[in-house]
């Protein structure tokens, strides 16, 4: 594998309030970890990613939803409708800080995942955020569908990578972000030149952006 996702970043106006809220609602095991960043911004918006979270069952996905709500979380609508009419069989959560997140019904596809299901972004174009970020991790595409598209991880163990089709354009920077790194050993600036050749710009400094214009960092391979 040329490069490795390390972690998922939550910008955060009081991060360790917020890390205790996930660590609260499940304890980590996924071959990547959030991490919670100090950042005084308001958020403005939905957010362009977002956490689907695993269940094994209706009553695990129960518990998890009871036990967010517990911790601080709230229902939210965003066009799936009302809590108590069950369009869908998820449900739509947001945390303390206003994060969006999904508690799914139990999903064959995710079965190994560990306790997050996957990572969603909206994209304008998810054949083409696909397609970079398959290039990009060297990660193979798993699912193909109409509003679609999920990069399967390594081995079958861990969260997806999914990218949703909206229509709304990205306005603002994105409260979450990935951090991804070469395998040990590997160059940090022949990474960066392999990924702007696949489409990414920038690299001031750690940042760059994905060709929808989604930040991320590339770390040393420390």
């Amino acid at each position: 594998m040329v490069t490795r996702l390390v972690n998922l970043v939550f910008d955060s106006a009081l991060p360790r309030d917020l890390a205790g809220f996930w660590e609260g609602l499940f304890s980590w095991d996924a071959p990547f970890e959030p991490a919670f960043r100090s950042e005084a911004g308001p958020k403005r918006g939905k957010n362009r990613l977002h956490l689907d979270l695993a269940s094994r069952s209706p009553e695990h996905q129960a518990e998890l939803v009871d036990r967010a709500l517990s911790l601080g979380a709230r229902h939210i609508d965003v066009g799936q409708g009302p809590p108590e009419e069950k369009r869908v069989p998820w449900v739509v959560l947001a945390d303390p800080e206003g994060n969006e997140f999904c508690v799914l019904e139990p999903r064959e596809q995710y079965a190994g995942t560990g306790a997050i299901a996957s990572v969603v972004t909206d994209a304008r174009d998810p054949e083409r955020l696909a397609r970079f970020w398959a290039a990009a991790l060297c990660w193979e595409i798993g699912v193909r569908e109409e509003a679609i598209v999920g990069l399967r991880p390594p081995g079958g163990r861990g969260p997806w990578l999914e990218f949703l089709a909206t229509e709304e354009e990205k306005r603002h920077r994105n409260r979450l972000r990935f951090e991804i790194a070469p395998r040990r050993g590997g160059s940090r600036a022949a990474e960066v030149r392999r990924l702007r050749e696949l489409g990414a710009t920038g690299a001031h400094g750690e940042a760059m952006v994905d060709p929808e214009g989604n930040e991320f960092s590339v770390l040393s391979s420390r």
